[in-house]
């Protein structure tokens, strides 16, 4: 039996009958907890399957779902080459090669080797995310008991080690147990002298101080301790990780059942990945553990398969390998362990079709790939330092010629390779992560609330207390639990953190993190208040040792040399005596009773203080915080396709509006009908009505979706000019709430982004929205959607030339309209397969194209570039983007811009249509009075004065000639053209706006006439 367990000073626990039964029950209880939280985990997830059924959820999933059921159909061959067009028509969508088909995989893999015939796949997709929350609680709270379990020397021992001494023979570490804490203070270069000059003996004569005056350290000292497996307090903290990792709102939001999602199996795959690595980093530098890399790998190859969020994962553990270097902490366990981790899951990684060689080529996976090799090369250093038996001096040497020759061999290769366009460039949503701006440039993209930039208000809403907890845990990890493996959540927490303040998306990724950093801190407070009061850490290892006598002898050589009372060669005093209070053989009797007294009382308070410390604060929090999970899951669980709602009298019915427009899509169209919708339903659309849709959530062509945004956000006559080319029927999202008439202004800005007439000099589009009094704008109630959505409104209705309403839901939720007047030829034409362009011929790569008649609509596009474009040129868009700036910046500024715009558009567009330019200008009072009232500053003002200032009289008339308008505008400061011409001498330009109408009698905001002006 492992003495510095059982009889470390005081403890009141010594026969080891006892001990054996206290580890028992503690073991029992520990395994009842493990699987009551796991339980605990599934249930909350369940919420939507009990009050809806089993049915799919939100929209993405669905997709999903759709793609499952080919591949259960049809086998692995064929999806992997499934050209679908029932998508994106008319382009089409090579699915095959542009889904991470893990989840697919995963569920068509339950259905038939576990299920069976007793559950639909259905069934199995929707219980799918609940099942991989459960497990990826599992594996959380197995990060955190590996990061937890680690063997405590005596400071004696540190001092050793830190000067390069060999402890004794009896006193060596086995090669199998894990790594002695430390502090990452210990492994800064030049901090880690300070640290142990300094900071250490003031820490231990402090020490000294509380153990001479309590008569015990409390507990706060660690014993000198062996390691068995399953002990205290590495489980509890693995305990309350997987609490908070099972109700935490972060994971939860993306696990609930029926959200058949990438991420519920990802965060799986995820923790799994993170477990197998950090596993791998056990114990010394020839441990055994390294092996564990294998299946880090192996897990790693699922991760890539589930999630696009592999790279997060790969470059995670790649700094982390290279700051494990930096640390000093190298050793050819950690070499084995990387290479074996990066060989398997990148070589897996390039089979997955949507991934091929992009581990190899893109730039923002190639930070691994150079650790990689770097670690070769110190390897093969090392290798030869320990043949060679070089010494230091020596030793560098070798390392500065091999990566001096390495470097200049690897700098030609890459240049050759960069010339000939081997590597790709780094995605622009990974480098928008890095941009200082809080809106991509892209309406797109700033359209979906998930895309927007983490505020404290939702760390709060989704991590809730672990938000306060968890930053105990850091504090714990860095300063007194530091080594190989728990060095990883530093690395971790500063990474997540940053991306996800960066997209509030990627508050997913702070869920494990924090639930291990905030399940460490309490796990080792309790585990140190039980410690501090029996003096014994209860081990399911031990028990199992002691049982059946597996290893006794190591473990009693390394053990005993640690506990058993011997002193040191400087005479000192063991400090584990010290520890539990004892005195020398020679105190006095009552010396001995004096301390027993005093520990009886210390144990006393410490029971009282944790008790009332449980009660007053821990249990309180605890119980809020399970409640206030078990809220946010229901409310997670509600699925957007079926929701419950209340009637006007009071009875509450379920609204299945939106599956029963599907359905009837379904039933009673053509089998080839092609429907046209706002981006968001088209998963939906396509996996219940088995119809052809425009555009879906892929979102992987902003050209196309801005072409559908033109579509709906145009007037009804030019939105039917496009829509009969491409559509047969129509679907409209209304009945308020989220409809189709709250996203349309995102709908027009991002037609604009690609078709920059529809807004004319107004990126955001402020022009499309509804007035301050709730109407809709002029421009969006001309629309073919305002239309469509507000049919039979008064004064509202769609042209029925065009347009023929042909279901409207039971409860007004969605309006389904025939397109009249289709064009066959264009259809006929998209439906030709002698149309499509293949990548080969045979081939089953083959994409479709517009018909001939959109080419005129088509040429008025601008080819868009979104802030995050890096590898596009600077100034492609530049005026375009700083506008979009300005106006998100400044909305009011924005809205009155554009109603000044709209009226000089008016204007405009009215003399357009006149046979010639009128010789005598007639201006029309009301335009004047309109433009007159509005005193602000803006770019036609700007550009009036320039002209004015410079006495460009040329350009002026130019100017005039499109608009004569212009001359009526005012700056902010009441002052127009007649003010500046009169302020700048200029006789011409006075004429002119003279006899266009301007009076030399208005007044500016301080009263000025253009008139007061003259000298």
């Amino acid at each position: 039996m492992s003495s510095s367990n059982t009889n470390s000073g005081g403890g009141i626990i010594k026969d080891p009958m006892w001990l054996i039964l206290y580890s028992s029950i503690w073991g029992v209880l520990a395994l009842n907890v493990a699987f009551y939280i796991l339980n605990e985990a599934f249930d909350i997830r369940m919420y939507a399957i009990k009050n809806f059924g089993y049915i799919i959820h939100e929209f993405d999933p669905y997709f999903n779902f759709r793609a499952t059921e080919y591949l259960y159909e049809h086998g692995w061959k064929k999806f992997a080459n499934w050209f679908d067009y029932l998508v994106w028509y008319p382009l089409g969508r090579p699915v095959g090669t542009t889904i991470y088909p893990g989840m697919q995989v995963t569920a068509v893999f339950i259905k038939n080797w576990i299920v069976g015939d007793s559950m639909s796949l259905n069934d199995v997709c929707c219980l799918i995310p609940a099942w991989f929350g459960a497990l990826a609680t599992l594996f959380t709270g197995l990060i955190a008991y590996e990061c937890s379990v680690g063997v405590t020397l005596l400071p004696e021992d540190h001092i050793a080690i830190r000067k390069g001494e060999k402890l004794p023979a009896k006193e060596q570490i086995p090669s199998n147990y894990p790594q002695v804490f430390g502090s990452i203070l210990s492994s800064i270069p030049i901090v880690k002298e300070f640290y142990h000059v300094i900071i250490v003996p003031i820490v231990n004569f402090l020490h000294k101080i509380l153990v001479k005056v309590a008569g015990s350290d409390l507990g706060l000292r660690d014993k000198p301790s062996s390691f068995h497996e399953f002990s205290s307090p590495a489980v509890e903290c693995a305990l309350f990780t997987m609490a908070i990792m099972s109700v935490v709102p972060a994971h939860m939001m993306r696990s609930v059942a029926g959200g058949f999602d990438n991420e519920s199996v990802a965060i799986a795959a995820l923790t799994g990945t993170f477990y197998m690595w950090i596993r791998s980093l056990r114990g010394g530098p020839d441990s055994p553990a390294w092996k564990y890399g294998i299946l880090a790998g192996l897990a790693y190859f699922y991760m890539v398969a589930a999630w696009g969020g592999y790279v997060f994962v790969i470059n995670l553990i790649g700094v982390h390998a290279g700051l494990l270097f930096l640390f000093g902490r190298y050793s050819t366990k950690l070499y084995r362990a990387y290479s074996l981790f990066y060989v398997i899951g990148t070589s897996l990684a390039t089979t997955v079709p949507v991934v091929g060689w992009t581990p190899l080529k893109s730039l923002e996976q190639l930070g691994p790939c150079l650790v990689f090799l770097g670690f070769q090369l110190i390897e093969f250093c090392e290798t030869i330092r320990r043949r060679k038996n070089l010494g230091r001096k020596d030793a560098w040497k070798v390392r500065i010629g091999v990566f001096f020759i390495a470097g200049v061999i690897g700098a030609g290769i890459a240049y050759i390779l960069q010339q000939k366009g081997y590597f790709g460039p780094i995605s622009s949503r990974v480098r928008g992560l890095f941009v200082k701006h809080t809106k991509t440039g892209n309406p797109l993209v700033d359209s979906v609330a998930e895309h927007q930039p983490a505020s404290t208000e939702a760390y709060l809403h989704y991590l809730l207390d672990a938000v306060y907890i968890a930053p105990a845990g850091i504090v714990l990890v860095a300063l007194f639990y530091f080594h190989d493996a728990s060095s990883f959540l530093l690395v971790y927490a500063a990474t997540a953190y940053f991306f996800s303040h960066k997209m509030v998306r990627l508050v997913l990724l702070t869920a494990p993190i924090a639930s291990i950093l905030g399940g460490l801190a309490l796990g080792r407070a309790f585990g140190w208040w039980i410690r501090s009061i029996v003096e014994f850490r209860p081990s399911i290892g031990q028990i199992w040792q002691n049982m059946w006598q597996f290893g006794a002898k190591d473990d009693k050589n390394f053990n005993n040399n640690k506990s058993d009372g011997k002193k040191k060669s400087n005479g000192k005093k063991d400090v584990s005596k010290q520890n539990g209070g004892k005195k020398e053989a020679t105190a006095s009797s009552g010396s001995k009773v004096f301390n027993t007294t005093k520990i009886i009382i210390g144990k006393l308070l410490r029971v009282g203080l944790g008790l009332y410390v449980a009660q007053t604060y821990v249990k309180p929090r605890g119980e809020e915080f399970h409640k206030t999970s078990r809220e946010k899951a229901e409310q997670m669980s509600h699925p957007t396709i079926l929701f419950k709602g209340t009637l006007q009298s009071g009875e509450e019915v379920t609204v299945d509006d939106y599956r029963d427009a599907y359905w009837w899509l379904r039933d009673n169209t053509p089998e080839d009908a092609r429907i046209m919708a706002w981006w968001d339903y088209g998963y939906q659309i396509t996996a219940i009505a088995n119809r052809t849709t425009i555009a879906d959530g892929n979102t992987w062509n902003h050209e196309h979706i801005a072409l559908l945004g033109r579509a709906l956000t145009s007037p009804e006559k030019e939105g039917h000019r496009i829509a009969r080319h491409l559509a047969d029927y129509m679907l409209v999202w209304a009945g308020g709430g989220g409809d189709d008439l709250a996203k349309s202004p995102h709908l027009a800005r991002i037609a604009n982004s690609v078709y920059r007439h529809m807004c004319p000099n107004d990126p955001t589009c402020r022009r499309f929205g509804f007035t301050q009094q709730g109407q809709p704008s002029e421009a969006m109630a001309a629309s073919l959607l305002y239309r469509l959505h507000s049919h039979g409104k008064p004064g509202v209705e769609a042209d029925k030339n065009r347009f023929r309403e042909v279901y409207r839901s039971k409860y007004g939720k969605v309006r389904i309209y025939k397109i009249l007047s289709v064009s066959k030829q264009s259809k006929e034409w998209v439906a030709d397969p002698a149309n499509r362009i293949c990548d080969a011929p045979g081939s089953w790569y083959c994409k479709g194209q517009y018909p001939p008649a959109l080419q005129k609509v088509l040429a008025e596009k601008k080819d868009f570039t979104q802030l995050e474009d890096f590898n596009a040129k600077k100034d492609a868009d530049s005026d375009y983007q700083k506008k979009y700036f300005e106006n998100l910046n400044d909305p009011s500024k924005a809205s009155k811009m554009a109603e000044m715009n709209d009226i000089l558009e008016k204007q405009k567009e009215k003399e357009k249509q006149k046979e010639g330019y009128p010789k005598t200008f007639r201006p029309d009072p009301a335009i004047i009075a309109q433009l007159q009232n509005k005193w602000e500053d803006g770019e036609v003002t700007t550009q009036l004065w320039q002209l004015i200032a410079n006495d460009d009289i040329d350009s002026l008339k130019g100017m005039i000639k499109q608009n004569p308008y212009v001359v009526f505008v005012r700056s902010g400061d009441g002052r127009g053209p007649l003010w500046w011409a009169y302020e700048h001498k200029r006789q011409r330009m006075i004429n002119i706006f003279k006899r266009l109408g301007l009076s030399e009698t208005d007044k500016d905001v301080n009263g000025i006439m253009p008139i007061d002006l003259i000298d």
